[in-house]
This record gives C-alpha cells, structure tokens and sequence, in this order.
C-alpha cells in the first residue's frame, strides 16, 4: 500500500473500500490516537462491497518515526496482510534530520503456489506462525539501492511479515540507529545488526562506503511447537537471505553534521503506579470438537464480548507478560507505547519505548504503560498473526 507522510497534530481521513470477498478492517500499527468510533477500532467490520470512513486526529505531541498500517478483522489477520495488504507510515520530525535521502523499506514474505497466487499454509505453518519462502523489500525481490561514498541516508524499516522475525547486517557500511518502534535513543547509536519481531519498526542512519554491501536476514530461531502436533523447529532458514544490494560509487561527498540530540522521552520509573498485572501468553491443544491448536492469554482464548483488563485513565500500570510456551511471542498493546524496564531479573539501565515487546519462550519482560489521553476499547495481542488469529488476543478498556 502507500506510504502515509504525517506530521504531530494532523488529522488523517481514509475511506476503506472492502473489494475482498471476506470482511476486512484498518489498523494504524504504534499510532497514539483514539480507539473510538471512526478512529483506530479494530472492532470495526467492513464487509464486503462495502466502504467505512476512518478519522485519526494525531496529538500535537505524537512521537515522530515510522509506523504501519494492516487489517485487524479477528481470524483474518495472517492470510490478510500475508496476502500483501500492508503499508508504511511516517510520522516526521518536528526538526528534519540531515541526510542526502530517506528510504522506507517494508520487508515481507510470502509463498506462491504453482499458478502464482498466495499458497495457503499448512495446520503445522498456522499453529507455528507461517513463514514465507520468498522475502521481498518493498515487493520487490532483492533490489539494487544506489548511493554515493559518504551520503548518509535514513532508513525507515518496518517489519510487516506476518510471523518471522528479522536479523538484519549491512556489513562494510556505517549503521548507526536513532530508535525502535515510537522509542528514540537521545543520540544515535552504532549497531552492527538490528533484529526486529514481527510489528516492530528500526529508524537508521546509513553512512554511504564505497564498494557493494548486500543487506541480508541471518537466522533467527524463535522456538519451536515442543511436544504439539509433532514438534518442530521455526527456525527462519538454514542461511542468510539476501535482501537488497547497496552500490556506493562515485565522487565522494562532503560528511553531514553529527544529528542533534533528541528530546529525552518521559521515564515512567519514577512514577506511582495504580496497578501491576501479570499476563502469561501460553499455547496447548484445544478441548472439545475439532480440538487443534489454541493460542491462549491467561488460559483464554479471544473473546470480543469480554473484557480483560479494565484501566483508569491518566494512570501507569505495571505489567510483567511471562511465556509459558517454547517459542517466542511479540507482545503488541494498540494506541499506548509501552516502556520496558526489566527482561527477566535484569533491569534496564535506558528508557526504552516499544509497541511491539519480544517474549523469549519461557521468559518474561516487565512493562509500564502510562494510559494516557485516549478512553475507550482496544485491544492486546501476539503479533504472530496466526496465533493472534488462533485466540492470543485480549481487550483492555480505559475509562
């Protein structure tokens, strides 16, 4: 889909014209704005043929950095945005950063059948997260990028597969990392890869050397289903995939100022908190006819009419998200960032926001949300679609 260039206190009007033959909806991924109504309501139902009108009026204050928008009808999700429907949102800077261009490139996957459309997965892919043969940039199969020695660009990566996460290495070229998600380091920070969960977002700075570098996704092993239905490792390849080429060549240029320091975001450690919650994410065959796979928060499965977590508006919570299962799963919250202070016993030392938090299997992160602004219904949930499709989904309200 298009890329969507907002700035801090714009209004965004959308018409969603439904032209599937399933229901579908619109979910504006890490956006700050209001679950209500016409705003970011994945309890929406467009059917199809027809068209619903989408209202999101973004604070004065919205964190700038790249977000992403995709369906969010329950039990569609996986085949939906596997199926491409997907883009990249940039909310930008309220002052610009220096460099020569800026990239947004959203990595994907996906699995043709014989006739070139989109295979459908296996129950085994479905139960573990379905992980496409081919992975593209932009839906292209491993683009040339062109630049010159000593260009510094900014690259704005979003992560839209729908299970598999990404570890990505760019090496003989300058990478240096200005945030994740809505989190934005106060100065940028050099890496030599970057892995992002499936949902989650990277903003970095390319400093241009001259040669040819391949932007490559190294193996990343998330778990595997255990006992279940014949076990089995996700492990994402046996190899590194070869995602793009970046050719650096020609007159070199003058080097860009270092980028300023960014605005400290709020550090939620020192604040009171109203509440702590554990939630624990948990997968296990499922009772009664058909049995199969459920994917389960709190020993539940999804349930629109219930809610799980009620808040109060204008308080922090505390919430510790455990993993009672062997793979990993990526924790989302909509409309709220979340702050993560500690991964297992370890605190951490920097305030790190995320809207997409990683659960190592048998592990647990703890998290501070600040409820801020916005009431109404919303919801939380692994972003592995199919186990998000499969029941790992709860609804919070806020009043």
């Amino acid at each position: 889909g298009p890329t969507l260039y907002l700035q801090p206190g714009d209004r965004l009007q959308v018409r969603l014209a439904n032209d599937l033959d399933a229901p579908t909806n619109l979910h504006v991924h890490g956006l700050h704005v209001s679950p209500l109504d016409n705003g970011d309501n994945v309890f929406v139902v467009v059917e199809p043929g027809e068209s619903f009108d989408y209202d999101y009026r973004l604070p004065a204050d919205h964190p700038p950095g790249a977000y992403w928008y995709h369906p969010h009808h329950h039990g569609m999700v996986a085949d939906q945005v596997f199926g491409g429907l997907y883009g990249a949102i940039v909310v930008g800077d309220p002052e610009p950063v220096a460099v020569a261009r800026e990239r947004v490139l959203v990595i994907s996957d996906l699995t043709l059948d014989g006739s070139g459309r989109v295979a459908s997965p296996s129950e085994m892919a479905r139960m573990a997260g379905r992980e496409g043969e081919r992975v593209l940039i932009n839906g292209q199969s491993r683009p040339v990028l062109t630049a010159r020695p000593g260009e510094r660009e900014r690259w704005r990566i979003v992560n839209a597969c729908s299970a598999r996460y990404v570890r990505l290495r760019l090496d003989g070229q300058q990478l240096q990392l200005l945030g994740v998600d809505s989190g934005r380091y106060p100065e940028p920070r050099d890496v030599n890869e970057i892995v992002l969960a499936t949902g989650n977002r990277a903003d970095l700075l390319v400093t241009a050397a001259e040669g040819s570098s391949v932007l490559e996704s190294l193996p990343y092993d998330r778990g595997g289903m255990g006992d279940m239905m014949g076990g089995g490792s996700t492990s994402s390849g046996g190899g590194a995939i070869a995602l793009a080429t970046l050719d650096v060549a020609g007159a070199a240029v003058a080097a860009l100022p270092p980028v300023a320091a960014q605005p400290a975001p709020r550090d939620l450690r020192g604040l009171t908190v109203a509440g702590r919650r554990e939630l624990t994410f948990a997968m296990g065959m499922g009772m009664g006819m058909g049995g199969g796979m459920q994917a389960t928060i709190d020993g539940k499965v999804f349930d629109p009419g219930r809610v799980d977590q009620a808040v109060r508006l204008g308080t922090v919570e505390e919430w510790t998200l455990t993993n009672a299962s062997s793979m990993d799963h990526p924790v989302h919250l909509h409309v709220w960032p979340m702050q993560v202070i500690a991964e297992g016993n370890q605190p951490l030392d920097d305030v790190t926001l995320r809207d997409v938090v990683n659960i190592p299997p048998g592990g647990r992160v703890t998290v501070r949300v600040a409820f801020d602004r916005y009431p109404g219904r919303t919801v939380y949930h692994c972003h592995i679609l199919d186990h998000e499709d499969n029941g790992m989904m709860g609804v919070l309200t806020a009043t």
